[in-house]
């Protein structure tokens, strides 16, 4: 008889943070393995070793492979937490009877593509760890203190009032001390863009957590966008509206909205986004040499050369912003300083052409020194 891989010391087991991770998004592409903890050998054994235990199946079609949950493997993970697991694998829920439509797992892909960009930069992704932020009843809600994420699924639990975001395309809410994140995975393409749900969407969030239920924690302005990709390039395609209009993300429903890779870059800059000290010793050190930031320059800027010129940190990759400034250089025909992170810096040099020098950050060497 199957039994569920136990809890290794320290830790869990690779084969049961398999197993979670698929219960959680219903399928795990096959091409995300390699984002888990291990050598590539070892966890294609691991797979095997499930398979071999009837508690994981490979499920191929059009062009996608997944893993998906058997039923002994689901009957197991809501014996040993059921309430972790009930509201993924109850029901005629999406995560527990999976279509075969390519639309329908391709979202489910993605949001397991986010789930392990989020477990990974240490978000809580967890029910039974996490506030129950958007559950029917709940009243006294208290304080996020640590990053954690919901899926959209979590979020329409709400019921009714979350029928207006029909249509939307975000495929969860990242909560921090500090902000909002709606997020929105785009894979490896530039995604359909719905203007008016995605301010639906947007509003929803500003009326149920910052005014009706965590008024005590969040403001209205909190609300923030955060978009992921496969690569840099997709962020080059939106800064340059390559897609048109229905791909047209920065059309002002965010001020402020971030890209981050599905990666291990983007899940460390993920950490820095949720961590404002982290982010203030950051800016410290790249402060140094430096002037004060001028609020009366007529270019946004963090910072100012001593010769005048305005210094942009684009580490964050917050689109709006880094268009914002490379715009006010073109028509005030000036230069200016954009520091990034080295991954970043070819795409962000290619958009600005001559207008800003850009300056990297060795990615490396930061991880070393902030994040041993």
């Amino acid at each position: 008889m199957s039994t569920l891989p136990q809890k290794a010391p320290g830790s869990l087991s690779q084969a049961y943070q398999l197993l979670v991770l698929v219960a959680l998004s219903g399928e795990l592409p096959a091409s995300q393995l390699s984002r888990l903890a291990g050598g590539s050998s070892y966890k294609e054994n691991v797979v095997k070793s499930l398979k071999r235990q009837r508690l994981l199946l490979s499920y191929y079609k059009n062009g996608l492979r997944g893993y998906r949950l058997t039923a002994a493997a689901k009957k197991l993970l809501l014996e040993h937490n059921p309430e972790r697991f009930s509201f993924y694998l109850s029901g005629a829920c999406t995560t527990n009877h999976i279509r075969s439509e390519p639309e329908q797992r391709l979202r489910l892909h993605r949001v397991s593509q986010t789930l392990i960009t989020m477990r990974n930069a240490n978000a809580n992704i967890f029910r039974d760890e996490k506030l129950g932020v958007f559950r029917p009843g709940e009243t006294a809600i208290g304080s996020i203190c640590t990053p954690a994420f919901y899926t959209s699924r979590e979020i329409k639990e709400m019921g009714r009032t979350f029928v207006k975001i029909r249509g939307a395309r975000s495929v969860g809410v990242l909560l921090t001390p500090q902000h909002i994140h709606v997020v929105y995975n785009m894979g490896n393409a530039l995604m359909k863009w719905s203007y008016k749900a995605e301010m639906r969407t947007k509003a929803l969030m500003q009326t149920v957590l910052c005014r009706e239920r965590m008024p005590h924690q969040y403001h209205p302005d909190a609300v923030r966008g955060l978009l992921l990709g496969d690569s840099m390039e997709l962020a080059y395609e939106l800064l340059t509206d390559q897609g048109g209009k229905n791909h047209f993300v920065l059309d002002g429903s965010y001020e402020q909205f971030c890209f981050l890779t599905n990666d291990h870059h983007g899940e460390v800059l993920l950490r820095l986004l949720c961590d404002k000290e982290l982010d203030n010793d950051l800016r410290e050190l790249l402060l140094l040499d430096l002037e004060p930031r001028q609020l009366s320059e007529t270019v946004e800027n963090d910072a100012m050369t001593p010769d005048g010129a305005p210094v942009l940190f684009a580490y964050d990759c917050d689109l709006p912003r880094i268009r914002r400034f490379d715009t006010a250089l073109r028509l005030q025909d000036r230069y200016g300083i954009l520091i990034c992170f080295d991954h970043q810096a070819e795409v962000l040099r290619r958009y600005c052409g001559n207008r800003a020098v850009v300056q990297a950050i060795d990615f490396d060497a930061f991880e070393r020194r902030f994040l041993p």
